[in-house]
């Protein structure tokens, strides 16, 4: 990397720091005109945010699904699918790598089912609140 690409990189690592304070600070005054068109004083606001009872769970149920989802790509892809995405060769095998989409896929699957299951226990925890 010549001297140029050092000038490049250090001209372009400063206007992004100056941007980023920048877009912070010019963020922070739109909320405090937000909170005074509200009528509340931006100087009061609250030390500690607001608890937020369900985080934990949906957190807990979003990595459990996604761990589901991440084994249950190991097995369909050592046991089920092994013929498709495997190739034998003299040393043994090696995978090639054409199963890798089923570990995102079921990644995500998993991860989106447990956000499912949260949001139905949060609403049923509502509509028995409201009773």
């Amino acid at each position: 990397m010549g001297p140029e690409m050092v000038v490049f990189w250090l001209i372009i690592s400063t206007l992004t720091v100056f941007a980023t304070i920048y877009g912070l600070r010019y963020m922070a005054n739109k909320e405090n005109m937000a909170m005074i068109d509200k009528g509340l004083d931006p100087r009061q606001r609250p030390l500690r945010p607001r608890p937020a009872p369900f985080r934990n769970l949906k957190w807990g149920l979003l990595l459990t699904g996604a761990g589901l989802g991440l084994f249950i790509a190991y097995f369909l892809d050592n046991f089920v699918l092994y013929n498709v995405g495997h190739v034998q060769e003299t040393w043994g095998h090696h995978p090639n790598g054409e199963n890798v989409p089923i570990y995102f896929a079921l990644i995500a699957i998993g991860g989106g089912l447990g956000l499912i299951v949260s949001y139905r226990i949060e609403k049923k925890e509502l509509l028995d609140k409201e009773k």
